[in-house]
Formats: structure tokens, C-alpha cells, sequence
């Protein structure tokens, strides 16, 4: 028998929209004044992919539906088109540029795919990834994702929660941290054997959480988007998602998670203290030393000349959820 518990951050089911509207919508954009406005814009084919909808870029890996159960969202806002969410990223292992990703992760091969938890617990374990997808039991969550750059999308990731993964190694009661690491390999990655291409960062891409926030129900262990695997250039095959955090926390093709009594270090704040802290909990109050971080460019099925400019949220919506992680802490000085 299927039980289904409520959880305080889901909405009804009254309030998704529904499929039809949405879909009558994207349409109305895409054959509005299309090929007028493409005129204006710079001879790529990037930026004419803009108004396209939909239509998938060329993968290198063949990504497989996913069963799950769709979670209703917290937020009833209009999905990013898929297009869009796997052609514009950030991800330096595979070049800096918002469509490098894209391009040089095409001979990326997740396949096969195993990760290590260690550090303070009972049960170190590595996984391999297959029989952890096999086991756990699939969600779709729609999250919002607001990047530092201050953008935005939003985007129904599938995958588990990290607690339920976390819990079957036993942390000790001494661990106080997580600290997550991304595949190190050159061969693959074009951006840990370049410097230039890789912007000066020194691989591998590592990221940490306090335990109570790894904890958090709204930590979430992706291992697909739009029904379907992840494509490499958005961190196939296992990432983090963190909705109330700016999006470089939420580190991609994780190889080890491990428990530690210490605060580990971060990729961007080892980079740059003074801009990226180590929580980079989404706050319009405090902006980034060189812009301004009160609202945010949403990315939705609109062209380039009508993408929205909307305000940014406290924790990006979710403070209903994790303010309470936060209670008297001086959110100006741990940025």
C-alpha cells in the first residue's frame, strides 16, 4: 500500500498549473512576433535558440526517462524550458563560458558511476550509483535555482532526499559538517587540465554544508531533470540541489560526501573570501561586492528583449523552510 505524507513546503495540488494552460502559453510566446525580434539579436545560433522553445541540444549521453513521483511545487512558477536549462550554465570544469559546458561535455561518460561517504560515521560505504537509483524511491521536486550572477530558472530536478542518503552511514555523533567533492579527471574535463579554460581554479570542485542543513528536507540529491537523467553538462550523474542557496553550492558529479568535525573548505570562497562565503544563502539585503543581488533576471520561455526582471526573495522563497538554521546568526557577516 503507497502512503503519501504531506510535507509542510508542498503546495496543494489545486494550486499547479495546469499542463494545458502552460503548454497554450509557450506556444502564444513562440509564434509571437518571432521573427521580427530574431532579427535584432547577434548571428548565433545560440542566441536563436532563445526562442525556440524547447528543442533539445545534441547530447553526447543518452539520457533515460525516470520513474518517479511528482511532488507538487512550493511555488507556482512557469518551468524554465528545457532547452535553456542545459544550455546555459556554469560549470568550469568544462569551460567558462555560459555554453562551453554544453560543447566540451560531449565525450563526458558518466557510465559507470560509484561515490565514496566516509569521515565521522559508523557505516562508511561506497555506492554505486545504479543500485542506489534502483533502491531509493524517486521524487520530482520543482525547485527554483538563483544563481549568483543574479539569474534565475526554475526546474523539476528528480532525485532523493540527501538525509535518506546520508542516514545509512550513521554519522557520529561528533560530525558537525559535509563536505562534498566532484570528479577530478583532466581526460574527461577540458577545464581541470586548463587553467585558462578552466578559470583558475584549482580542481577538484569541492563544497561543504553545516550537518543541520545536509539534514534539511529541502536538500535534495538530483540524479535527473525534466523526467530524464542528467545530461553531463549539468552535472551527470549525481549533484546537489540547495533551492535556498545561490547555485555554486549546489556542487555536480559528486564522487565522495564526507563527514567532518570542521567547517571544509569551498571551492569559491578559497578562490575569492571577500565576494563568495561559505553559506551563500540567497539574500536581496546583501549584495555582491561588484552587483547588486535585490532581483534577479528570470529565465522562462520568454526571448531575450522580454526575459523578466524580478525581485529576489529571501532565501530564494524558502525561508518558511530553513530560516530557522539561521536563528540569531549575523546573516551580513556569514554571507
Amino acid at each position: 500500500m503507497w502512503l503519501k505524507f504531506k510535507r509542510d513546503w508542498e503546495e496543494p495540488e489545486s494550486a499547479v498549473t495546469p499542463e494545458a494552460l502552460f503548454k497554450q502559453r509557450r506556444n502564444i510566446i513562440k509564434g509571437f512576433g518571432v521573427a521580427g525580434a530574431a532579427s535584432l539579436l547577434p548571428a548565433t545560433g545560440h542566441a536563436a535558440s532563445w526562442f525556440g522553445g524547447d528543442d533539445e541540444e545534441p547530447a553526447a549521453i543518452v539520457r533515460r526517462a525516470l520513474n518517479k513521483t511528482d511532488i507538487p511545487p512550493l511555488h507556482n512558477d512557469a518551468l524554465t524550458p528545457e532547452a535553456k536549462a542545459i544550455s546555459h550554465n556554469n560549470f568550469y570544469e568544462f569551460g567558462t563560458a555560459k555554453d562551453d559546458p554544453v560543447k566540451n561535455s560531449r565525450q563526458f561518460n558518466p557510465n559507470p558511476w560509484s561515490f565514496t561517504i566516509d569521515g565521522l560515521v559508523e557505516k562508511p560505504l561506497t555506492l554505486d550509483l545504479d543500485d542506489v537509483m534502483a533502491k531509493m524511491a524517486l521524487e520530482q521536486r520543482i525547485y527554483r535555482l538563483r544563481c549568483v550572477e543574479a539569474w534565475s530558472m526554475v526546474i523539476p530536478w528528480v532525485g532523493f532526499s540527501l538525509s535518506d542518503l546520508l542516514k545509512q552511514v550513521k554519522p557520529l555523533s561528533s560530525a558537525r559538517y559535509v563536505a562534498f567533492e566532484t570528479l577530478y579527471d583532466p581526460e574527461q574535463m577540458p577545464g581541470q587540465k586548463s587553467r585558462f579554460v578552466g578559470g583558475g581554479i584549482n580542481y577538484p570542485y569541492v563544497e561543504g554544508l553545516r550537518l543541520d542543513e545536509a539534514m534539511n528536507p529541502l536538500s535534495f540529491m538530483a540524479v535527473g531533470m525534466y523526467g530524464k537523467t542528467l545530461p553531463a553538462q549539468n552535472g551527470a550523474p549525481l549533484r546537489l540541489v540547495l533551492p535556498w542557496k545561490y547555485g555554486f553550492k549546489s556542487i555536480k558529479s559528486i564522487v565522495r560526501i564526507r563527514f567532518t568535525d570542521v567547517e571544509p573548505p569551498t571551492t569559491w570562497n578559497i578562490l575569492s573570501p571577500h565576494e563568495y562565503g561559505f553559506y551563500a544563502n540567497v539574500n536581496p539585503k546583501v549584495d555582491h561586492p561588484r552587483w547588486s543581488q535585490a532581483s534577479e533576471r528570470r529565465i522562462d520561455d520568454a526571448g531575450l528583449l522580454g526575459r523578466k526582471r524580478i525581485d529576489t526573495e529571501m532565501f530564494n522563497g524558502y525561508g518558511e523552510q530553513v530560516a530557522h538554521l539561521y536563528k540569531n546568526m549575523d546573516l551580513t557577516r556569514y554571507f
